[in-house]
């Protein structure tokens, strides 16, 4: 079987890649022009260079193909209002999809998110598949965009016959995180630089896990349906415990109230607009690490067979790419 990969540069599409392999599956991928990353190199795979916008690459690359598993997306939150980021997100999706029924492929996987549905500050009750979308609160176009390209895949497998299913991962942990992005939290924390924690927290997962189960959903699953991709959800404090314990380092001790979180994020925002910088934290990134996003992946469990590899193992398996690629020391 031949499938595709957009996206593969990224930590999800790295690992994806190497899981299809595994396999046996014939891979080829779609990569922006001019690059081909050390995550990728000397893998047997065939190359396609385009823009995700551009339907008539996206339509070469697909061509052929069994399946194709869409990962690719601009995962940037500032400015928090972005056409970019729509036009990569969804334009990008809507040429996949078109590209997928005109090439009558027999599985797409598209890569959502969590944030797509209802999370919950509940630990013994947290979020589903079946909860409505409250994240548009936060103004961000990534989150928005990510919904609106979910919903026009869906849309298209009850109006066109698409035969597609839909994942949908929470925060994402492992190797070859090259960027890094996922991992810019456990460079944060073996540093030293993370002041304190928030009282927010959110659910994580190997990011090993996600490609597995993703590679599954070629051949399980239902068309049609969503599947959250998560583990475990820890409050701040705890997953910074977890970081620090598994590189050797403590954890950060203060606690930051929300209000001082909040000004910091703002008034971040406000000087990177004048001074033209990229801010690791942002009004809306301080908003959402106040309060708790918290998810069940039962669903994807039972149908998908998800596995539960601990987030310590996770991290360890980042920290080690990490060290191997001489990243311990560079300052993000």
């Amino acid at each position: 079987m031949e499938v595709l990969v957009t996206g593969p540069d990224g930590v999800l599409g790295s690992n994806l890649v190497r899981e299809l392999l595994k396999r046996n599956y014939k891979v080829s991928v779609f990569l922006e022009k001019g690059k081909d990353p050390i995550t990728l190199k000397e893998l047997p795979i065939d190359r396609y260079f385009g823009n995700i916008v551009d339907f008539e690459a996206v339509n070469n690359a697909v061509k052929g193909k069994d399946a194709v598993l869409h990962c690719a997306a601009s995962t940037s939150v500032f400015p928090a209002r972005n056409p970019i980021v729509n036009s990569v997100n969804v334009k990008g999706t809507e040429n996949i999809v078109n590209s997928c029924i005109e090439n009558k492929i027999q599985r797409l996987i598209y890569v959502g998110t969590a944030n797509s549905f209802a999370f919950s500050n509940d630990i013994s009750n947290p979020g589903t598949e079946k909860g409505p979308y409250l994240s548009e609160k936060y103004g961000l176009d990534y989150m928005d965009s990510k919904k609106q390209a979910q919903e026009l895949v869906l849309k298209a497998v009850k109006e066109r016959n698409l035969p597609a299913i839909v994942v949908n991962p929470t925060f994402m942990i492992g190797p070859y995180d090259s960027r890094p992005s996922s991992g810019a939290m456990i460079l944060g924390v073996y540093q030293r630089r993370v002041p304190g924690y928030t009282l927010g927290g959110k659910n994580y997962v190997a990011v090993k896990d996600v490609a597995y189960a993703m590679a599954n959903a070629i051949t399980m699953g239902r068309i049609g349906e969503c599947y959250i991709l998560g583990n475990a959800n820890l409050t701040y404090k705890e997953a910074f415990e977890t970081i620090a314990s598994s590189v050797g380092v403590k954890p950060p001790k203060r606690k930051l109230s929300n209000f001082i979180v909040v000004t910091y994020g703002t008034l971040n925002s406000w000087f990177a607009k004048i001074f033209k910088y990229h801010p690791a934290v942002t009004r809306e990134l301080a908003i959402i690490s106040c309060e708790k996003h918290f998810y069940s992946p039962e669903k994807a469990r039972k149908e998908l067979l998800l596995p539960e590899t601990p987030l310590s193992q996770a991290i360890e398996e980042c920290f080690e790419w990490f060290k191997q690629n001489d990243y311990l020391n560079k300052k993000l």
